[in-house]
């Protein structure tokens, strides 16, 4: 089971798990050129809203990861998050604190 390798936030009052596999890790070395350029990039971000973006792709990614096992496994099937639903159910301030989940995220994955 993928539970010992993610962490938990919640959205709009919906939990999510948030679990690095190596879909996610293939994504995120296709825009970042791998995993180790990850962190320059979210902190080098050009502006503020270059940053929030980065960060709502990647947790947008990382939570629909858990989505897409869940769907995989049964039969009733859960929506996939979208950027768009992820920026309207945050706040900035929510998504500082995601940043910490995020790591956890990836470290444990």
């Amino acid at each position: 089971m993928y539970n010992d390798r993610c962490s938990q936030i919640s959205i709009g009052g919906t939990e999510y798990n948030l679990v690095l596999t190596t879909k996610a890790t293939k994504e995120i070395a296709k825009r970042y050129g791998g995993l180790s350029n990850l962190g320059d990039k979210l902190m080098k971000s050009e502006n503020f809203e270059m940053a929030l973006d980065e960060i709502v792709w990647l947790l947008t990614l990382l939570a629909n990861q858990s989505i897409l096992i869940y769907n995989l496994q049964n039969k009733d099937k859960k929506e996939l998050l979208t950027e768009e639903i992820v920026e309207l159910l945050t706040s900035p301030l929510d998504l500082a604190d995601y940043k910490i989940a995020i790591t956890e995220a990836m470290f444990k994955g």
